[in-house]
């Protein structure tokens, strides 16, 4: 995401990429102002010809409208925002949607400015510019699990098992390399060069399922990570336990489960951490909050049942941190089950 620039009240940005409308997801709730230039029929346009009649012309014009509700599914390539036309050539006052994209730009505003959640938002967007997608491939003797990890999530590609499946018959391991080399094309055709990849698994099938990819010609930067255990259990060890850093530590995504991971394990050890409305509310007014992770969409004044807004400036204030997460991977949504919010603190309270 870039900054084209500052609003009195908001700002203009260009949107960079897919990760970037999760983003504009969380922002452009209700009461928010979205400007793009966007297309409305103009019925005046319309006419009768030849005893049929003519569509009204579609015109491209610059179109505010202030939000009443978005629809964004992760992964996808577009945030449908929808709301009533504050400012345009025609139809003020009328229903429309803005289709959001990668290479549009959009401006984003309220009366009395941004909220603050939403600002700091932004601002690391904009200042952790444009991550690249990396692929995740979980690789067992006779498994394969592929991943698509983004700035704000972990999405399931393919899965591939020879387990069942049947009778067969022949050499178990010519079955099982004819395997390897069968996934490792439908790879290849998924990941293109350009996206990093990260090959993990307990055992050593993940070498030589490298090998099959850089034998088709794949020129993807690849890191090669042992897990401890299969399945989509170890694509949560390798964003938790730092194993493809080299690729995959400055995503978003990363820090969101780190902090969650370690929340719920000072939990299981009782150590110095809070959860629920009542606990972290009290140790907000302590100073007791060294950082907060917390479900993005429920942060914002405007959603959920509780405003949190008063609990997150206090505990910036106190020298806090607070952590945005999305709930489209496995540590968020535990983050959910515990209330969609966990606070790590500076001590322990009593």
């Amino acid at each position: 995401m870039r900054r084209v620039k500052w609003l009195d009240e908001g700002v203009r940005l260009k949107v960079e990429s897919e990760d970037d409308l999760w983003v504009l997801s969380q922002v452009c709730s209700k009461g928010c102002l979205v400007g793009m230039l966007s297309h409305r029929r103009d019925s005046t346009t319309g006419t009768m010809e030849d005893g049929r009649a003519r569509s009204a012309e579609r015109k491209p014009m610059w179109i505010l409208l202030e939000a009443l509700d978005n629809a964004f599914q992760p992964f996808t390539d577009n945030l449908r925002v929808h709301g009533v036309i504050k400012e345009a050539k025609i139809d003020i006052g009328s229903h429309h949607t803005h289709l959001i994209g990668a290479g549009d730009e959009v401006e984003l505003s309220r009366e009395g400015g941004l909220y603050k959640a939403d600002s700091a938002l932004i601002k690391e967007a904009i200042s952790s510019g444009s991550k690249a997608r990396a692929g995740l491939i979980v690789v067992e003797n006779d498994e394969v699990i592929i991943f698509e990890v983004a700035a704000h999530g972990i999405r399931d590609v393919s899965h591939f098992s020879l387990r069942g499946g049947g009778k067969r018959t022949g050499d178990s391991t010519l079955v099982r390399k004819e395997f390897f080399e069968r996934v490792a094309r439908e790879t290849k055709m998924v990941f293109q060069d350009k996206m990093p990849i990260v090959i993990c698994g307990p055992g050593l099938a993940r070498e030589g399922f490298e090998s099959n990819l850089r034998d088709l010609g794949a020129r993807n930067s690849i890191v090669n990570a042992p897990t401890s255990i299969g399945g989509r259990a170890a694509a949560n060890e390798v964003l938790a336990e730092g194993l493809a850093d080299s690729l995959l530590g400055e995503h978003a995504l990363v820090e969101q489960v780190r902090m969650i991971e370690e929340g719920l394990k000072r939990i299981s050890t009782d150590g110095a951490v809070t959860f629920g409305i009542e606990g972290i509310g009290n140790a907000a007014d302590q100073g007791a909050i060294e950082t907060l992770v917390i479900d993005a969409s429920i942060l914002r004044s405007d959603r959920g049942d509780y405003d949190w807004a008063p609990v997150a400036e206090k505990i910036e204030s106190s020298g806090g941190k607070i952590v945005q997460a999305s709930c489209d991977h496995d540590a968020g949504q535990q983050l959910l089950g515990i209330g969609g919010a966990i606070a790590l603190l500076r001590w322990k309270l009593e």
